[in-house]
């Protein structure tokens, strides 16, 4: 739904009047409307920075070069020539004296930052340094990132962090690609780990990245589902996409936009994994990527929530998700370098005062892929987490007037998501792209002020 503040902040014949007011000034974000293309940074500006002894610059250098970036080694001499891409290698930090490395870099160039400037820092894994104060070094990293996300999300640019472990160089392509990337519009203030624990694939498409595969979306009929299937279809995939029988219009109506196949079913139901492995082996032989999406909320302060509410949001959120996985890696129906896509929520990271029920599902599920993960590498599957904070869906346009603004202004981009952006994450992690990408939880909540 329409942003009124926004429309208002950027038109420049009241954009004064709310400047004056002290009200914030949501910036325009740029967003993509196609899938994926080979070359994302041609005519981009892009500054490559290291610290001395760092082991990520060259692969981070061939990664932008191949995705069409003239790598810029020093800001432009020209002043007014603002950069949209900055990555940092901060892999080489292991003393106190180090990390001034890090502002060395960035204080003059923030206010060279273009608006929908991407940033990333890249640092070696916290455990993997050598002794406390290198540990402690390369942690901080991580503050100062969230730190500068705040500083520059006025502008629409965003900031993220990547630790990267030793030997995992060659898996940066699709987490530089993405966190540099137009799709990372909502991503900012996050840290993912780029690891070798998954077996290495022969080859990651970076375009149509998903041809030939299956996926799989729980709760596909409307919102971040709907918006999900339809990005995953644009990369190529075959969607399956499942919702509630009651849903069945709504649900068909999505799937022959997309070009994709309805299944309704109910995923509570005792029979449920059982029918889906049957489904999804006997019309397409197996699934490659399944996002699960579907949940519900039933809200109440923990004094006046019922039995029902509480085991209602348990069955949906957390365990028919348990027992379609048990069921999909048991019978083989979930290929080998397949991807496990999880939607969590910002409630689960800070919880939210009424939704003791839900808070605990999408908490369990940030355990659950820290805990799945090793256990799947072996086949190739990653499983990951996606925690949406305020993003503009039906549910929000139901809120009240005041509630929903003050939800929308509580974060670094002064401003509510898209369900796309949400679903620009899910892509990035269903990707073959991703196979360095595993155990993680990545918020995509604008840096919300409140669990971010």
């Amino acid at each position: 739904m329409a942003d009124t503040l926004m429309t208002l902040a950027n038109n420049p014949m009241t954009g004064g009047l709310v400047r004056a007011l002290g009200l914030p000034t949501p910036p325009p974000l740029a967003r993509a409307k196609e899938g994926w293309v080979a070359q994302p940074f041609v005519d981009r500006v892009v500054l490559l920075g290291a610290a001395p002894g760092g082991f990520a610059t060259e692969a981070a250098r061939g990664v932008l070069a191949g995705a069409g970036a003239r790598v810029l080694d020093a800001l432009p001499g020209e002043e007014d020539r603002r950069v949209d891409v900055a990555l940092f290698d901060a892999t080489g930090l292991a003393t106190p004296a180090d990390a001034r490395a890090l502002y060395d870099f960035f204080h003059p160039l923030v206010p060279r930052l273009a608006r929908n400037a991407r940033v990333l820092v890249l640092v070696g894994i916290p455990e993997e340094a050598k002794g406390p104060a290198a540990a402690a070094v390369a942690r901080g990293a991580e503050g100062f990132v969230r730190s500068l996300g705040k500083e520059v999300g006025r502008r629409g640019a965003t900031a993220n962090l990547v630790y990267v472990a030793r030997g995992a160089e060659d898996r940066l392509a699709g987490p530089v690609r993405f966190f540099c990337g137009v799709q990372a519009t909502y991503v900012s203030g996050q840290a993912a780990r780029v690891t070798s624990t998954v077996r290495p694939l022969a080859s990651a498409p970076m375009v149509a990245a998903l041809k030939g595969k299956v996926a799989l979306v729980t709760g596909a009929a409307r919102g971040i589902g709907a918006a999900t299937a339809e990005r995953l279809a644009q990369e190529g995939a075959q969607v399956v996409l499942l919702d509630v029988p009651a849903l069945q219009d709504a649900l068909d109506a999505t799937a022959k936009r997309v070009g994709g196949e309805a299944l309704a079913l109910d995923i509570t139901a005792p029979d449920a994994p059982a029918r889906l492995v049957a489904e999804l082996q006997g019309r397409h032989g197996g699934v490659d990527v399944v996002v699960h999406n579907a949940g519900i909320t039933r809200d109440r302060t923990l004094a006046k929530m019922t039995p029902e509410a509480w085991d209602q949001v348990l069955s949906v959120n957390l365990a028919a998700i348990i027992a379609a996985d048990e069921a999909l890696l048991a019978s083989g129906a979930l290929r080998d370098e397949g991807r496990l896509v999880y939607l969590s929520s910002i409630s689960g990271v800070s919880g939210n005062f009424g939704q003791a029920n839900y808070a605990a599902t999408k908490a369990a599920l940030i355990g659950y892929v820290a805990a799945l993960a090793p256990t799947v590498a072996s086949r190739g599957i990653c499983a990951n987490a996606v925690a949406p904070g305020f993003i503009e869906t039906a549910m929000v346009a139901k809120m009240p007037l005041m509630t929903r603004e003050v939800g929308r202004r509580l974060n670094s981009l002064s401003q509510g998501g898209q369900p796309r952006d949400v679903a620009e994450l899910v892509t990035f992690f269903a990707s073959p792209g991703a196979y360095g990408v595993t155990g993680n939880t990545v918020r995509v909540c604008g840096q919300g002020l409140i669990g971010a």
